[in-house]
């Protein structure tokens, strides 16, 4: 059991750093579940 079993997740990348997607990657596997997935430019 992981503490993100059952959690809904918004995940929110940036364009410079850590892309959504990759973000998205990491959580595969730990039980959450991704319900907006972005990646966006802060400036």
């Amino acid at each position: 059991m992981s503490i993100m079993d059952g959690k809904k997740v918004i995940v929110i990348g940036d364009r410079d750093g850590i892309p959504a997607p990759a973000i998205e990657e990491c959580l595969q596997g730990t039980g959450a579940e991704v319900v907006f997935s972005s990646t966006e430019c802060f400036v």
